[in-house]
């Protein structure tokens, strides 16, 4: 969040764009140059964009000067090598690709249906992501999930993590997901049949009955 909120002052966002746009790592003094602003603002806006994860530092002496008396190596910026998403509500595509590519492979390698494989993928990786979690609701609000009381002892899930996708893809998707929760109740010592289909509009295809 501080990475995107970074980017939202604009003299930080154009000092980034200025250097993710640059074939090798900037200097401060090039970029205020280039950007029109005092050496101070733009170092200052340079090492809060480090600080926020966007950029990384680099020394380099200038070439052709090297051995006592050559100075100090100057500070250069580049863009960090990690990525920055965010998305409201959350949203969690990267782990639907994953879960996709994963039963794709092993359906090619073992010639069983690509949607038992996907099944069988989500499992796993619910029941290890959730392997140490408090319990079940706390695994689902991390993940995104917006776990509510129904008020009957069970809980609605507010967010759907796969939502565009579930939109177009929703029996593909929805299995995917179902999947998914019960081997995270598995890992969290409750009943994988809590997890109960949800047609509520505008929540998770899921939800959780009460114990």
């Amino acid at each position: 969040m501080a990475a995107v909120a970074s980017l939202g002052d604009a003299k930080r966002r154009q000092l980034f764009e200025l250097i993710a746009a640059s074939d090798s790592a900037v200097g401060r003094d090039d970029a205020a140059v280039a950007l029109g602003l005092p050496r101070s603002t733009a170092s200052f806006h340079l090492d809060k964009l480090v600080q926020d994860g966007l950029l990384a530092v680099e020394f380099h002496k200038a070439p052709g000067r090297a051995g006592p008396g050559s100075g100090r190596p100057a500070k250069l910026y580049r863009p960090a090598a990690s990525e920055v998403g965010a998305s409201v509500p959350d949203r969690n595509y990267d782990l639907a690709g994953e879960l996709l590519a994963a039963a794709i492979e092993h359906a090619a390698a073992t010639g069983s249906a690509v949607g038992d494989s996907l099944r069988e993928a989500s499992y796993l990786k619910g029941r290890a992501l959730a392997a140490g979690a408090g319990g079940l609701a706390e695994f689902m609000e991390g993940e995104g999930y917006e776990p509510r009381p129904d008020g009957e002892g069970g809980l609605v899930l507010a967010n759907c993590p796969f939502h565009r996708l579930a939109d177009g893809h929703p029996e593909v998707v929805c299995a995917m997901n179902g999947s998914f929760l019960q081997g995270a109740a598995a890992a969290c010592g409750e009943r994988e049949e809590r997890i109960a289909p949800n047609s509520v509009p505008g929540q998770c295809c899921a939800r959780i009955t009460p114990p």
